[in-house]
């Protein structure tokens, strides 16, 4: 298994921690959930059960009901009227069960709740009431919908408050885990080649495991997106429907977010979408957040949060799936070195460096000072990462994604003399003000270089 050291570490710990255990884990859609629960326990389930996308209430009780049927068929002579008779047959299925740790696994809990369900209350009854007293449990709820799950499981204020015993959210892998991944499916391309796939992609390895190792970047990326039944042709909309019941608004609120590299604030969203201000906006925008599609920061003097789109996905759709270019054959293979590529590939390394701060810090030497991290954006200066730390020093980080090195310019030169000057001003505490180049390829030698940039941070370095 491919990273998830930490991950696999709670789940080992729980599993021998002698007590009834409740388990929560989500994330967005194909990361990687349902896998690494399978692989760790090795399939070896007392119960197992995934919800069915779209279903009725009916529908998933039938689903439950079958389930339970190839554990024990006398426990379950006909379908359960409600989900508490549900969770009464499975309680059943525990106490007939010889395992020495019985694990339930319920997959796309989200799904199984319908409106007007009696799920969670049952689910609560069924932890409260049976579960919990007992000390050989671990009952492992899992969903795509992270922000349903938040809501309903990890702030309940009913039954489940207080009841989680671990919680694990899956991110996607880092550039480094990507890589990892991608040398296990025998594909060996360089750092910059892997970088420009996870600027499309992301690290969701769902999305890795397609590429074919006899093709180029390039052809993989025609293959998925742009060819005639291509693999990932209808994942936008599978991708939003899976993660909300209705997903309209929150596309609407992505397509928004796509025109603007630093983000809007949520005044500017509603205005910019002609949303009612009392519309449960704020609920949608944070649920984005939840699902790690959005990126919510403040940056120096400001009132409001400012949210920026950070997937990597969403964003390689709205700026070419999405608006449609059409060529005769190998549609990216012709946009490669377009300008409308270019630009993106200079705001994608942007986010994918803001993905990757821990790696930043790292290499700066300061993981073990306290940071805060922010942007900064002004009528005469914008910068998209500000790291201020506890020892009194402000790193200035420019991103810059180019073939070969960066070459400082004196009118570029300029510009970080303004940066420098305009967040100084603003933040009007005794500070060292370092800046920090990171690049693809390094910054060419020359007396600007030498004179401005304190820290120099490659693309490799961020492969740690």
């Amino acid at each position: 298994m491919i990273g998830r050291e930490h991950e696999i570490a709670e789940l080992q710990r729980v599993y021998n921690s002698g007590e009834s255990e409740f388990v929560l884990v989500y994330g967005r859609r194909r990361v990687g959930k349902t896998f690494l629960i399978r692989e760790f326990f090795k399939n070896d389930f007392t119960f197992y059960c995934t919800g069915i996308a779209n279903g009725t209430r009916e529908e998933e009780l039938v689903n439950f009901a079958n389930e339970i049927r190839r554990c024990d068929e006398s426990i379950c002579r006909q379908v359960p009227k409600n989900w508490i008779e549900a969770f009464e047959m499975l309680s059943s299925i525990v106490e007939k069960s010889t395992m020495e740790r019985k694990v339930i696994f319920l997959d796309e809990v989200p799904w199984m709740y319908t409106q007007k369900s009696d799920f969670i209350k049952a689910l609560e009854h069924f932890w409260n009431s049976h579960m919990s007293a007992r000390k050989d449990v671990v009952l492992i709820v899992c969903g795509s919908a992270a922000s349903w799950m938040v809501k309903k499981i990890v702030k309940s204020k009913g039954g489940l408050h207080n009841r989680l015993t671990l919680k694990l959210k899956l991110h996607q892998f880092t550039l480094k885990e990507t890589k990892d991944y991608l040398l296990s499916l025998g594909i060996l391309w360089d750092d910059k080649t892997i970088a420009e796939c996870y600027m499309a992609l992301g690290g969701i390895p769902y999305y890795i495991k397609l590429m074919d190792r006899s093709l180029s970047l390039a052809q993989n990326i025609d293959r998925l997106f742009f060819k005639e039944s291509a693999i990932l042709d209808n994942e936008f909309d599978n991708l939003y429907g899976s993660l909300f019941r209705d997903s309209r608004d929150y596309i609407k609120i992505a397509e928004i977010l796509s025109k603007k590299k630093n983000g809007y604030t949520r005044d500017e969203i509603i205005r910019l979408g002609h949303f009612n201000n009392g519309g449960g906006i704020s609920e949608k925008i944070e649920d984005l957040v939840q699902c790690d599609f959005v990126r919510k920061y403040k940056a120096i003097g400001d009132v409001q949060s400012t949210y920026q789109l950070c997937d990597f996905f969403t964003l390689f759709y709205m700026q070419f799936i999405k608006k449609g270019h059409t060529y005769d054959t190998d549609t990216w293979m012709h946009l490669s070195g377009k300008p409308v590529t270019n630009t993106w590939k200079g705001l994608a390394f942007e986010r994918l460096c803001l993905s990757h701060l821990i790696q930043i810090k790292q290499v700066l030497g300061i993981s073990g000072i306290s940071t805060n991290s922010y942007s900064y954006y002004s009528a005469d200066a914008q910068v998209d990462l500000v790291i201020e730390r506890g020892d009194k020093v402000i790193n200035i980080c420019e991103m810059k994604y180019c073939d070969g090195p960066f070459s400082i310019t004196s009118e570029y030169a300029l510009k970080l003399r303004k940066k420098t000057d305009a967040v100084k001003s603003s933040i009007r505490r005794r500070f060292t003000y370092f800046i920090v180049m990171i690049t693809a390829d390094g910054i060419r030698r020359n007396e600007y270089s030498s004179s401005l940039v304190q820290k120099e941070i490659r693309l490799e370095d961020l492969f740690r």
